[in-house]
């Protein structure tokens, strides 16, 4: 019994130390994984791109459910008021109005200083465009910072979106039509899925600019995104999009961590930004503070937070995303796919 437990104190505290040594290298020298700090709030290299982007991202669904659009257009101008300049969406959530409100809120200036990234469900050429232009039309700009496929989730999506009058048929034409700048991809689901997916790609020649998955302290231990993409993704100088830092709440719900760890945590991988959804401006400071008062977790600190989420971790109880199909918009509407 001892010596199970020394076995699995010494896996975890190489976990750790992995981590710690995986964040060093993302910088230049191993300087660390601050590339920057205006104003309080850190920024960092969004892969090969170069682009300068906050460390923590506001998410896009949250800021399209508050009864009043106006509160939804002041979490996010506030956000970009205090330095935040990656914005989540997509075309499916909450049925547009997330991107109809962000447009509203991305007035008066405010469009320029926002690094805009939404998703489309689409996986065929004509899907794609559509959601594509529609997107544009609700957000009220002319160009997507980074344009993502939504919910890459199925075994076959990667070759669905890559075939014959595929999505990526479109998106590539979008860019060239300067509608998008770059390219990337979600997905929730499996990690094996995401390598798939970054392999289809490989194959046919590209190499995507971003990729966002779920990082969190429950992740490490169950179909781990972070052990087996996040490395692949810094190899090719892939920018690293975290989200469900908190699993949408539910990870809190173990009472093994705070939100503030868990924020801490996500930053603390090679991420080029977390991203994270506030729903009030009181959520939104909490994010804000997390970020201003960062400092990269130790290979200690990170072994012990990932002791204290193994147990509650096991089976994926706190990630439903990729256990169950409840998270699933395009396997509950899969006529959104095109």
């Amino acid at each position: 019994m001892v010596c199970d437990q020394q076995n699995r104190r010494q896996f975890l505290e190489t976990i750790a130390a992995g981590i710690a040594v995986g964040a060093v290298s993302t910088l230049p020298g191993g300087s660390g994984l601050l590339a920057e700090s205006t104003g309080g709030m850190q920024y960092r290299t969004l892969g090969r791109s170069g682009e300068k982007v906050s460390m923590v991202g506001l998410g896009g669904y949250h800021i399209g459910i508050q009864p009043d659009e106006n509160d939804s257009i002041r979490i996010i101008r506030t956000a970009l008021d205090n330095g935040i300049n990656f914005l989540d969406n997509c075309w499916d959530y909450n049925g547009g109005t997330s991107e109809i409100r962000m447009g509203k809120a991305l007035k008066d200036g405010y469009r320029q200083r926002a690094f805009l990234m939404t998703k489309i469900d689409g996986q065929t050429r004509e899907a794609a465009t559509r959601q594509l232009d529609e997107s544009l039309a609700r957000l009220e700009t002319d160009h997507i910072d980074l344009l993502q496929f939504h919910e890459v989730i199925r075994e076959g999506d990667p070759d669905r979106i890559f075939g014959p009058s595929g999505g990526m048929e479109a998106v590539l034409a979008a860019r060239k039509a300067g509608k998008v700048r770059y390219i990337g991809f979600t997905g929730h689901k499996d990690p094996k899925i995401h390598l798939k997916m970054l392999n289809t790609g490989f194959k046919n020649g590209f190499t995507f600019d971003a990729v966002q998955m779920p990082l969190n302290v429950m992740d490490a231990h169950y179909k781990s995104f972070g052990k087996q993409v996040v490395p692949v993704l810094v190899e090719h100088g892939i920018g690293v999009l975290g989200m469900k830092p908190m699993g949408s709440g539910i990870i809190l719900k173990s009472n093994t961590v705070t939100a503030v760890e868990c924020l801490h945590y996500a930053m603390s991988l090679p991420t080029s930004v977390v991203i994270t959804g506030c729903d009030s401006l009181l959520m939104l400071n909490q994010a804000l503070e997390a970020a201003r008062t960062f400092k990269p977790l130790t290979a200690a600190e990170t072994a012990t937070l990932l002791a204290r989420t193994e147990q509650a971790a096991a089976g994926g109880q706190f990630e439903p995303f990729k256990t169950t199909t409840e998270f699933d918009a395009t396997n509950h509407d899969p006529k959104l796919l095109g």
